[in-house]
C-alpha cells in the first residue's frame, strides 16, 4: 500500500468516526456540522465517499470469493447482503436503502457498482 492509500484509508476512517460520533449524539447533520465547526457540503461529500469506498469494497470481496463467505458487512443502514448457500443458485441479494437487487455470476461488475451507487444516492 503506497502513500495515497494509506492517506486516503486515514481519511475516510476519519469521517468514519465522525459520522459515527453524529448518530450517536442524536443531532441533526445540520446541527451536528454547526457543532464541530464544518460545512454540512462536507459531511455530504464524504458520506458518499464513505459509501462508494464501501461499495467498492463490497464488490471487490464478493467477486474474490463469492461462494464461501456466508454474509458481508458494511455500515448498518448502508447495505445489507447475504450469499446463497446454495452454490448451484449463485444469486447474490443485495438491500441498499430499503431497494433488493439480484445478482447473479453472470452480473456484469460495472454495472453492479453503477448500480449500488446509485441506490447509496438515494438516501
Amino acid at each position: 500500500m503506497n502513500t495515497r492509500e494509506i492517506a486516503k484509508e486515514l481519511r475516510l476512517s476519519h469521517w468514519a468516526g465522525l459520522m459515527r460520533e453524529r448518530k450517536q449524539s442524536g443531532l441533526s447533520i445540520s446541527a451536528f456540522c454547526k457543532q464541530i465547526g464544518i460545512s454540512y457540503k462536507t459531511y455530504y461529500y464524504w458520506q458518499r465517499k464513505l459509501r462508494e469506498a464501501a461499495c467498492q469494497e463490497l464488490l471487490a470481496h464478493t467477486q474474490a470469493d463469492p461462494v464461501s463467505t456466508d454474509s458481508l458487512s458494511v455500515p448498518i443502514g448502508w447495505a445489507t447482503c447475504e450469499i446463497s448457500s446454495k452454490a448451484e443458485e449463485n444469486i447474490l441479494p443485495i438491500e441498499i436503502n430499503g431497494c433488493r437487487v439480484l445478482a447473479s455470476v453472470d452480473t456484469d461488475a460495472e454495472f453492479l457498482a453503477k448500480t449500488c451507487k446509485v441506490l447509496m444516492s438515494l438516501c
